[in-house]
């Protein structure tokens, strides 16, 4: 008989692997007796594995269930007295057209997980009918609480795209500048999507709003290939053109059978956008873009596995910005490329242990370029002349990461502890100059000319180290604590911060299949470059005309100065005090409903303030140059406050070997004292910088699903969604802000896409086709408005898209 296990004791010690023969940790496990006494769920750990204490030997059935995966439902496991060991495999999703006899895991509950957690599957990805579809930026919108502005970016409840720590499988992928979300890859490319939401495990720490870990796959033992798009389409848009185009093409298989695969996933788009005001021959541009994403996993030994990948990205858009009032010779040329390699080592130990360790190296260029070498012009109906900005920027990191996860411990119940480290160098060095621009009223009288001097060439650096140590403490088989500490530092504050997180997930022993779960974190942002550079970027100078008749350019004021400072080497970090609550239940028929309710307190944001009061009288300049006086000191803070609120709910079902719907609706709000971010670059004045966010959607109502239509190789492919516009400000001729600061909103938001799709059989070969057509009621959506109240078509808005019919060819590949 085994040691450690009593006589008459039956004990099942299992792994839950994938096709790889690498863990599969988070796998949702139950079993039940066919006797029909016990029904035990359980999680498998880091490990994958899992552990039962049978109340008697005999035969039970294990069910095994995890996002991304097809389930194990219902299989025979014969458990002996003493121990018994058995390793379970689950089959990674892909197209269920190869695979009518499995099922894909429907949602449920992690009985131990403390988290505010959404996933969106490869499957969800591929089949739903988002605007885009290669895009994996518009795919994420589709989870609840999260909305995408209308310049594409991607805010997690009602927080800045830099307050989300974005990983790609493990690495952080966040731009090294901004912190944004802004690399490209194929969608066939994802396996899935986990949104960590409000209060999520110490071992992210660099985003108050939340964790975006985006996972990848490697290939297996078959040989695949599939493509996507790869005939370009023809549209009737101001006659025939070709329109966007999105080619695609993927192939994964063995290196070595059994030991090395690969993956591979190439991504083009070529965008022709077309702008309906403007005159034939000045309504066009076009841009490409080229993303390939290489991933390779080697299992060295069955207990060390070495994971490597490549992620490159190239983007070329001429005259990019074209829109209704920026014409062609306004717009800017940009180019743009990065490169991102990885590797990471996964050693697993006898017990349960697992140390990983890896290395990541992120290189980011971009290039921007005007139309000309003169001055922008704007006035209250749009702009002409070019761009001010001629601008080449480099960014970098260098990320080192190592995690120990220890073998469950036994002490007043089941601890699972893990800690670990990091150490990020980012790096950003630009050359950039600037002409000016002149703002003009509505007869056409110059108000006010900006200019730009000092040099705009610099470079800044910054270390980032990170430790923290967190423990998930299994009291009782139904009730789960959760304790971290994390502390950050960073050379740029100087500052070290600490982040404590406390988490509970309860399932009533009286109520099969719910959850109640909560907690609290004090979680701290991450530090931005952008902000900390622009003391060192070029200063204006603005000289303010007279208005109302004259016609002799009689200067007001100026050349008066306007500069950034950092008066201090020590910071707070900013620091979000977040607080969650949460219940979920499963119902029979794989129906799935969750309630979140997140309250989200920021303190410490990093600001940009005007120390100059605009009432006192002028004061000289002070400074070398051609200055007289001073218009605006901005100095940077620890001045920012955000006020978040949001409650969500949410209800899911899977049905059948792959259809599935969800439906939500979010209430919230997104306030800040810090709404705009002020900048150099940047005509707007801004007087009160309090109010709600520009992404800010106090309701939002969206569904989507994927399911059966009339024959068994067709589908109906769906997705509604219907929100409260966004904000804007109203300003005057000067720029400057009229009344409150996003006081006036946008048309609410409309838009319904409907897809058919088939799937067939031809010459050997998997084929499937979709037809449908994207805002089918052609609702009018605006995307911008005349927002100067001297302007003759005040509050008139524009950029509105109509019905459009989209059509998607891929090939999957050989009939096995």
């Amino acid at each position: 008989m085994a040691a450690g296990v009593l006589h008459g004791q039956a004990l099942l010690t299992g792994r839950v692997l994938n096709e790889n023969n690498a863990p599969v940790p988070g796998a949702r496990v139950s079993l039940a007796s066919t006797a029909a006494g016990a029904d035990v769920r359980l999680v498998s750990d880091t490990a994958g594995g899992f552990r039962f204490a049978a109340p008697r030997p005999g035969p039970y059935l294990i069910s095994i269930q995890h996002e991304g995966y097809f389930q194990l439902k219902e299989s025979p496991v014969e458990i002996k007295e003493g121990r018994t060991e058995a390793t379970f495999v689950l089959t990674g999703l892909r197209e269920v057209f190869e695979s009518l006899d499995v099922s894909a895991s429907p949602p449920g509950i992690d009985p131990e997980q403390t988290t505010p957690q959404e996933t969106l599957t490869g499957k969800e990805i591929l089949f739903v009918p988002f605007s885009s579809t290669n895009n994996l930026r518009n795919a994420i919108s589709l989870l609840p609480g999260i909305v995408q502005d209308s310049r594409g970016g991607i805010h997690v409840d009602g927080s800045s795209e830099d307050q989300v720590q974005y990983t790609l499988d493990g690495f952080n992928i966040g731009d090294p500048l901004t912190g944004k979300f802004e690399s490209r890859l194929s969608v066939e490319s994802v396996s899935t999507v986990e949104v960590s939401r409000a209060r999520f495990s110490a071992e992210y720490g660099k985003g108050s709003a939340g964790a975006m870990a985006v996972q990848t796959p490697t290939g297996d033992d078959k040989l695949r290939y599939s493509a996507t798009n790869f005939f370009p389409g023809v549209e009737n848009h101001k006659g025939l053109t070709i329109g966007n185009w999105t080619p695609r093409f993927n192939l994964s298989g063995p290196l070595v059978r059994g030991r090395a695969w690969f993956s591979d996933s190439i991504d083009a788009r070529y965008d022709q956008s077309i702008v309906e005001e403007l005159p034939a021959g000045k309504d066009r541009t076009s841009s490409w873009r080229y993303s390939n994403l290489l991933r390779n996993q080697i299992n060295v030994t069955p207990s060390n596995i070495v994971y490597t990948g490549f992620l490159i990205n190239y983007w070329n858009a001429p005259r990019n910005g074209l829109t209704y009032v920026n014409p062609p010779e306004t717009t800017v040329d940009r180019r743009s490329r990065q490169w991102f390699y990885h590797v990471k080592d996964q050693k697993y130990f006898r017990g349960g242990a697992l140390l990983e360790s890896g290395v990541a190296i992120n290189r980011t260029f971009e290039r921007e370029i005007p139309q000309g070498s003169g001055m922008l012009m704007i006035d209250p109906e749009g702009t002409r002349g070019n761009q001010f900005v001629n601008a080449l920027r480099k960014g970098s990191r260098d990320q080192w990461l190592a995690n120990l996860f220890f073998p469950s411990l036994r002490y007043r119940g089941r601890h699972q502890l893990k800690m670990g480290t990091d150490m990020d160098k980012v790096g950003y060095w630009q050359n950039t100059r600037r002409t000016g621009y002149r703002q003009y009223d509505s007869i056409g009288q110059l108000l006010r000319e900006v200019h730009f001097a000092g040099t705009g060439q610099f470079h800044r650096s910054n270390l980032e180290f990170a430790a923290y140590l967190q423990d998930s403490w299994l009291v009782h088989r139904n009730f789960v604590l959760e304790f971290g500490l994390r502390a950050d530092r960073d050379t740029l504050t100087n500052n070290t911060s600490q982040s404590p997180r406390f988490g509970f997930a309860w399932s009533p022993g009286k109520l099969a299949h719910t959850k109640i779960s909560g907690g609290y974190a004090v979680i701290n942002d991450a530090t931005q470059l952008r902000l900390f550079t622009r003391p060192l970027d070029q200063y204006s100078l603005t000289w303010t005309y007279f208005a109302g008749g004259f016609a002799d350019g009689s200067v007001v004021r100026g050349p008066a100065l306007g500069i950034y400072e950092i008066r201090t080497s020590h910071f707070r970090s900013p620091q979000y005090r977040n607080f969650s609550l949460g219940f979920e239940r499963t119902f029979p028929r794989n129906f799935y409903t969750r309630v979140n309710y997140f309250r989200k307190r920021g303190a410490s944001g990093f600001t940009y303030r005007n120390i100059v009061d605009p009432d006192a009288p002028p004061s000289p300049a002070g400074f070398p140059g051609s200055a007289k006086l001073v218009d605006t000191v901005n100095v940077l803070g620890n001045d920012r406050r955000d006020v978040i609120d949001s409650a969500e709910v949410t209800v899911k079902q899977s049905f059948g070997p792959e259809y599935e719907w969800m439906l939500s609706y979010t209430r919230s709000r997104a306030l800040s004292n810090g709404v705009v971010d002020i900048a150099v670059d940047d005509p707007v004045i801004v007087t009160e910088n309090v109010g709600p966010m520009p992404w800010d959607a106090p309701n939002r109502a969206m569904s989507w699903g994927f399911l059966p239509f009339f024959r068994k190789d067709y589908g109906l492919a769906y997705l509604v969604e219907w929100r409260s516009g966004f904000p804007f400000s109203v300003s005057d001729d000067y720029g400057r802000q009229i009344g409150a600061l996003n006081s006036r909103r946008y048309p609410s938001y409309f838009n319904s896409n409907l897809h058919i799709e088939r799937r067939f059989a031809f010459h050997g070969h998997r084929w499937a086709l979709r037809a449908g057509a994207n805002n089918v009621t052609s609702h009018r959506n605006p995307t911008g408005v005349f927002n100067n109240a001297a302007s003759a078509r005040f509050l008139t808005y524009y950029g509105t898209t109509g019905r459009s019919f989209n059509f998607r060819f891929r090939w999957l590949g050989k009939v096995r």
